[in-house]
């Protein structure tokens, strides 16, 4: 493991994240049957930009209120869906996590767009996060697992309430993957636009153009095998943190890919989660 430590507004896209008042309001709650001894599941219905959208919530019994953390999926639609083991794991650690399945998925409203219009569904989740009983008050992390990476970083930029942000396996310039994944192209091409001629989207969806927005802590994690998104993003994000004076670390972990095998995959969010605590204790100082 190899560890380091240390804009231009695009139209529409770049607007505040302004909160209507209907946004970020808890529309139902769903109890579901949790395989995971001690943690209590949910399926949370909320409004972003008018849509109900949809999410599980993962809450650890015992001490409430506690902290709260947003897994940001990647993917997008069928591919990449939350993963209860996955929310299951972080719960485990103290807090509770909730995971948007981000508008039209699961039964919710709307079509994502890929870190377009969609990426609201974030910022409306940490609304509601926030009003949950659950959770106590301050700066809700984010962890954004390789297109999530793309929605907790906006979030981080646009939305109040943004904690420290992890970059997990995470895509940091769309133009980099749409060169790196040619067997994305296609829809790229279809939710985004052809990268010569929708530039602009492209740029407005990649943290390294914007970075100088970022006011909050980031931890950047890849495997140096990753073959969906290269480390290469990792570095091009690590060196435009540090060019910018940011506040962020970087470990790589060797020889692992995308998705870590089990065991390194819990040691790996044993380190996450205790950045995650350092970086909300020295938030709130």
């Amino acid at each position: 493991m190899e560890t380091i430590g240390s804009d231009s507004s695009i139209g529409e896209f770049s607007r505040a994240c302004v909160k209507s008042e209907q946004d970020g309001t808890l529309v139902e709650r769903q109890p579901l049957r949790s395989a995971a001894k001690g943690i209590l599941l949910y399926v949370l219905t909320y409004i972003s930009q008018g849509l109900k959208v949809k999410g599980y919530l993962a809450v650890p019994e015992g001490r409430m209120p506690m902290p709260a953390v947003i897994y940001c999926r990647g993917g997008i639609r069928k591919v990449g869906m939350v993963r209860k083991r996955r929310i299951f794991s972080m719960a485990r650690r103290g807090y509770a996590v909730f995971a948007p399945f981000y508008r039209g998925n699961e039964g919710g409203e709307g079509r994502e767009d890929f870190a377009g219009e969609d990426r609201f569904d974030v910022c409306h989740a940490l609304a509601m996060v926030q009003s949950l009983p659950e959770v106590e008050s301050g700066p809700v992390p984010l962890i954004g697992f390789s297109r999530g990476a793309l929605m907790a970083m906006l979030a981080a930029k646009e939305c109040p309430g943004a904690g420290p942000v992890v970059v997990w396996g995470g895509v940091s310039d769309l133009l980099d993957t749409y060169e790196e994944r040619v067997d994305m192209r296609r829809m790229l091409k279809r939710v985004v636009g052809h990268p010569k001629k929708q530039m602009d989207a492209y740029e407005a969806r990649s943290p390294v153009y914007w970075i100088d927005r970022i006011d909050v802590p980031v931890l950047i994690v890849h495997g140096t095998a990753d073959h969906q998104v290269s480390v290469e993003q990792a570095r091009k994000l690590a060196l435009a943190l540090e060019a910018a004076g940011k506040d962020y670390a970087m470990e790589l972990y060797e020889g692992l890919g995308h998705r870590f095998p089990k065991e390194e995959d819990e040691r790996a969010l044993d380190a996450v989660f205790t950045w995650i605590t350092r970086k909300r204790q020295e938030m709130s100082e």
